[in-house]
């Protein structure tokens, strides 16, 4: 069957046309004003991203996020907060992609399916630096114009809600049993 019968009609939809995830661990140095005795806390914040379509099949994410680092130094005796802000570049690569796309005019719908973590921080072999190692994991979505092939229906067939059939009958009704639901039941919870 041919698109150019009178059987099917195309439609120009939005829809999507890519999908891809990425999953990714760094490692960031941090450098603070003092040799560090131990580490505190760490904690990932402020973070920003943004999304482009780079090629045929890869979405590039360019982004930033704050280490925050509580550490103790000068043996133990005085602590202080050191912040580091940290950009990256992830390239996602397009799992599925439809190939009939009509134009290069594309939406690009990035979400965050894990915010940046920090997975571990420690103190480097030499003691003047801190080694904070980051995951984080981005899924994106390609919006596009495509086409949609649908089936005419030649009859010119309208339905309406009484054709599906669900009028009740009086037997039907009849068959109803009023005391099924227990009146001491409360829904509300």
């Amino acid at each position: 069957m041919s698109y150019l019968d009178h059987e099917y009609r195309e439609i120009i939809t939005k829809a999507v046309c890519g999908k891809g995830r990425k999953f990714t661990e760094a490692t960031h140095h941090v450098s603070p004003s003092h040799n560090p005795s131990s580490i505190l806390g760490c904690w990932v914040i402020n973070h920003l991203y943004n999304a482009k379509k780079k090629s045929e099949d890869t979405v590039e994410i360019s982004g930033s996020y704050d280490i925050n680092i509580w550490y103790s130094y000068n043996d133990n005796t005085r602590t202080e907060v050191v912040t580091e802000r940290v950009t990256y570049t992830d390239k996602v690569p397009l799992s599925v992609k439809d190939d009939n796309s009509l134009n290069d005019d594309y939406d690009v719908i990035a979400k965050v399916v894990q915010q940046p973590n920090c997975l571990e921080c420690e103190i480097t072999e030499y003691g003047q630096k801190i080694a904070v190692e980051v995951e984080r994991e981005f899924g994106v979505q390609i919006i596009g114009e495509t086409k949609v092939a649908v089936k005419v229906d030649q009859k010119g067939l309208a339905f309406d809600d009484d054709d599906w059939g669900a009028d009740i009958t009086d037997d039907e009704l009849n068959d109803v049993e009023p005391d099924f639901v227990d009146s001491g039941s409360n829904f509300s919870d």
